[in-house]
């Protein structure tokens, strides 16, 4: 019965699109591949989709790379654990620890060995090889341990030989991959601030580097790449020399004194032999740099504001295209080696923390971590190609549009965004709310959505013009904590926070109709029922109490329920014949609308699990006696609810059986607080608990703070705060196969479509339904025998094969045998299936008498249907309306015939009549 519910599983994350980290392109360039949290999120540029990978950190990411083959995506979190993900399969296939933070990795151009530097270390590792199909990663190749400060960044050299490595201490050295007989380390100094950034010239060893103060450094190699002398033997020229001196005294067997004047002999023959290597060295060129010059970037802007900085760096080294950003939000573009300016934009006021440009050259992607917002530019047209930012807090509430296409989301920001659930984008986004937005509602009809705000004000937003068309007011200054419409979309409902009182107005009007006083502590949750031509509201409060009203026909009187406890939230059935209540004792009970009698009780306290912070001073079982749940919401067909509160747990109930389906965990990301249910012991002193002691942070602006005490806001670019773990919202899609979390770490979507193509499902499963006796069915033309069996087997691929395989002409007479629950079944493939089937025409004629043929078709069904057919018509639309113009201006085009004298100009010229010569002149 529950499988139903089992089945739904992570599908996306919207609402965060860049937390920090390193962006990046994939290998054709259509791609960005963004880290948010401990998950990574890839936006498709073409499609115009974005699809978070179902791989998750125990930290955040903040340093990933791909391999040149594309396949293979390495990303290694703020705690140093490395995995290997497969971006075929999309699964970890590899781990590795290195036990500190990692700040920079990168792929060789073969793709058979990585650079890692973690503090003042750089390893170079194998990776993967497709070439020769062995699987040997994280293999240590070579240890460098030579720099006196933190390495910030690497590169690669296109033979894949050289390493180039900057770190604060304001050097860049190379150091090889291989033993080579021409280098064994090289250092180059010249700037007076740490490295940023550097880069290899296209198959050349000349380098550029970059610093934070503003430094462009050009330095060209003395040799090639071809001319790097490979060693015979791969070892360290000092372990060379000591195992020829064993050989040498393992010849000779001599006594003590011979052996001292063999050493000494060893060493004047060795300064004989260093000083003809280096000869030969030098015979052979040895590899040198030489500076170029220097250039200065951001001259005017680091006058006007002195604490701003260079703060990341990116090269494109086919167009030789050098592109900067500050810590201001401005980014220049700059054409190497000439350091011509070629363009300059300011994208925000805030840090820009990682640029990343495309294999063609023609597009930029750029990363700020304190509003959480990704661009991708083209510099050539001057033009956004992607343009996502989230909600810069987190997000309080959200709202699935009726037929589940669109869901809106408001934060503690006073922004109010629309998210598109197929594509993953965010297309506008509202900012009239000057406080929290607390809570938003779809009207039925689809057309308009409702916020309440801690503002005073009630704001109506068109989704056809993208408008705020109405806004609605109290006589006093009111904190609305909660919003709510009937089902007609003409009544609008608001609590107060402050003043305990209920506001009703009418949409059409935008007046004032009713105040409902009453409760004796701040309204918490108010819901319309959802039953047509019904006005009945319920209303939550703090006073332990629920309250019926029938807001058209008496509102002045209600039927009032006595609690247990503070209500935090009530919800209705979509039937509207039940209520559902959360209080503060952690319990969920049931009553029924008309008679308020009680219909049921879930005590699910134990189930959200402690979660304790670093702060608590409490043990976790005193903890769990404080949780409860915030938020909860119906199913679409009414048989369970959805709950969360301040927790990483989801829970999913069964209202008739009183259990617990499924446990949803939406986290394991330890970079957010409250995620164990237990303090590790090993911080835990006779002082307290040292995860509390702040270390000192080196912001990219240069100075050293230390977050104040207490301060949890204010200046967000240099004060953080761990966030803690919570749910602050759920809801269930309108179609029933979806449901959305708004929690700490964005807008999480669980679906139970996810992934479970391959899985084995089965509905009502009899021994001769087999996949070899559907496929016999069809060879035989037994359209309906072959669809039961694929129904009864419930995999997608055989149902697809026997939808297609019917004719037009005998599809009515197949759907006529088939009973309602395999009718409503076929019915919610055949959604599936529109999303990228071919058959658009095949596919409509089986729900044209799938629809009409039975009487009673779920309403979650046809929302379902109805959200695929809107995406169809606007995809549709557009090409059509495309069509038709070109068409159109085809026809006028030949339409146009010359004028007649035209014609005959042309014709005398053609006969030779109507021509000059010099001749005739004369």
């Amino acid at each position: 019965m529950f499988s139903f519910y089992i089945l739904f599983q992570f599908q996306n994350l919207l609402g965060t699109v860049y937390r920090r980290g390193d962006i990046l392109f994939t290998n054709d360039g259509n791609c960005v591949i963004s880290p948010v949290g401990n998950k990574i999120t890839i936006y498709n540029l073409k499609q115009n989709k974005s699809n978070t990978l179902p791989v998750e950190s125990n930290f955040n990411y903040t340093a990933i790379d791909v391999s040149p083959n594309g396949s293979i995506l390495l990303a290694i979190n703020e705690k140093g654990e490395a995995q290997m993900i497969s971006l075929l399969t999309c699964t970890v296939i590899h781990r590795y620890k290195f036990k500190q933070q990692v700040n920079a990795v990168k792929f060789s151009p073969d793709g058979k060995l990585f650079a890692a530097c973690c503090d003042d270390t750089v390893f170079i590792m194998t990776a993967p090889s497709s070439f020769t199909g062995e699987f040997r990663s994280f293999i240590m190749k070579r240890v460098f341990k030579k720099s006196h400060d933190q390495v910030t960044c690497l590169d690669w050299s296109s033979c894949g030989k050289l390493l180039a490595v900057g770190s604060k201490d304001t050097t860049t050295k190379i150091f090889t991959s291989e033993y080579l007989d021409n280098i064994n380390m090289y250092s180059l100094s010249g700037h007076t601030d740490k490295i940023v950034g550097l880069f290899f010239e296209k198959a050349s060893l000349d380098l550029i580097t970059v610093s934070r103060n503003g430094q462009v450094c050009l330095w060209e190699a003395t040799i090639d790449s071809d001319d790097l002398v490979t060693s015979a033997v791969q070892i360290s020229h000092k372990k060379r020399r000591k195992l020829q001196k064993d050989a040498e005294l393992q010849e000779d067997e001599v006594d003590e004194e011979n052996v001292i004047e063999k050493d000494k002999e060893y060493i004047e023959n060795d300064k004989d032999e260093n000083m003809e290597s280096e000869k030969k060295v030098d015979d052979d060129k040895r590899l040198q740099y030489k500076k170029l010059g220097r250039h200065y970037i951001g001259d005017a802007i680091r006058n006007a504001h002195h604490k701003v900085r260079l703060s990341a760096a990116a090269y494109h080294k086919n167009t030789k295209i050098l592109v900067t950003g500050f810590t201001s939000g401005i980014f220049f573009l700059h054409e190497m080696p000439d350091v011509n300016l070629i363009h300059t934009l300011s994208i925000s006021e805030h840090r820009i923390s990682s640029i990343a440009m495309s294999p063609q050259g023609d597009w930029i992607a750029f990363g700020c971590p304190n509003i959480g917002q990704l661009l991708v530019w083209e510099w050539q047209s001057e033009q956004y190609v992607m343009k996502q930012q989230g909600h810069s807090l987190d997000m309080t509430c959200l709202a699935y549009s009726p037929d589940g296409l669109y869901i809106v989301t408001g934060g503690y920001d006073g922004k109010v965004k629309v998210w598109n659930t197929t594509s993953g984008f965010c297309f506008v986004t509202f900012n009239e709310h000057s406080s929290t937005v607390t809570n938003i509602v779809f009207s039925a009809n689809k057309k308009f959505f409702v916020s309440s705000s801690l503002d005073g004000t009630v704001r109506c937003y068109d989704l056809t013009r993208y408008r705020n068309f109405r806004t609605l007011t109290s006589p006093s200054l009111v904190q609305f904590g909660c919003v709510a419409l009937d089902s007609s979309s003409e009544l609008c409902a608001a609590g107060g926070h402050d003043v305990f009182e209920i506001f009703i107005w009418s949409i059409k009007f935008g007046k004032l109709l009713e105040v409902l006083g009453g409760h004796e502590a701040p309204v918490a949750c108010v819901a319309f029922s959802p039953a047509l031509a019904s006005s009945r509201l319920a209303s939550a409060s703090w006073d332990r109490s629920v309250r019926l009203w029938n807001c058209v026909e008496t509102s002045s009187d209600c039927d009032t329920i006595q609690l247990s406890a503070d209500a935090l939230q009530v919800a209705f059935r979509p039937d509207g014949e039940e209520i559902a209540v959360s209080t503060l004792d952690g319990n969920i009970t049931f009553f029924n609308a008309t008679t308020c009698d009680q219909a049921g009780s879930i005590e699910g306290r134990n189930d959200l699990g402690s979660g304790r912070a670093d702060t608590d001073l409490i043990t976790p079982e005193k903890m769990l006696k404080t949780k409860a749940f915030t938020t909860l919401c119906y199913s679409a067909d009414g048989t369970c609810v959805l709950a969360g509160g301040n927790s990483k747990n989801v829970c999913l109930y069964s209202i008739k059986e009183s259990v617990l389906i499924r446990k949803f965990v939406i986290t394991q990301n330890r970079s957010l607080d409250a995620v164990n249910d237990f303090i590790n012991r090993r911080f835990l002193t006779e002082f307290g608990n040292m995860a509390l002691v702040e270390e000192r942070t080196d912001f990219e602006g240069g100075d050293v703070n230390i977050r104040l005490p207490g301060v949890k806001s204010g200046d967000m670019a240099d004060r953080r705060v761990k966030p803690e773990v919570r749910v602050h919202c759920v809801r269930f899609s309108p179609t029933g196969e979806n449901f959305a979390v708004a929690a700490t770490e964005g807008l999480l979507l669980y679906s139970q479509n996810a992934g479970l193509d391959g899985s084995f499902r089965p509905y009502r499963l009899e021994t001769d339904s087999t996949p070899a006796a559907v496929r016999q069915r069809l060879a035989e033309r037994s359209w309906g025998e072959a669809l039961l069996a694929a129904l009864q087997l419930n995999q997608h691929d055989l149902i697809q094969q026997c939808v297609e395989a019917v004719p037009p002409s005998d599809i009515q007479l197949t759907v006529v045998g088939l009973e309602d629950d395999y009718s409503y079944r076929l019915l919610n493939s055949l959604a599936r299936l529109l999303e990228d089937s071919r058959h658009l025409e095949h596919l409509l004629i089986w729900l044209k008498y799938l629809v009409t043929d039975k009487k009673k078709v779920p309403p979650s069904v046809l929302l379902a249907l109805e959200k695929v057919l809107t995406v169809k018509y606007s995809q549709l639309s557009k090409i059509c309306d495309f069509n038709k113009y070109t068409i159109r201006c085809i026809k006028a085009v030949s339409e146009i015939t010359p004028k007649q004298e035209d014609v005959d100009m042309d014709s005398d010229h053609s006969s030779g009549r109507g021509t000059f010569s010099d001749s005739d002149s004369d």
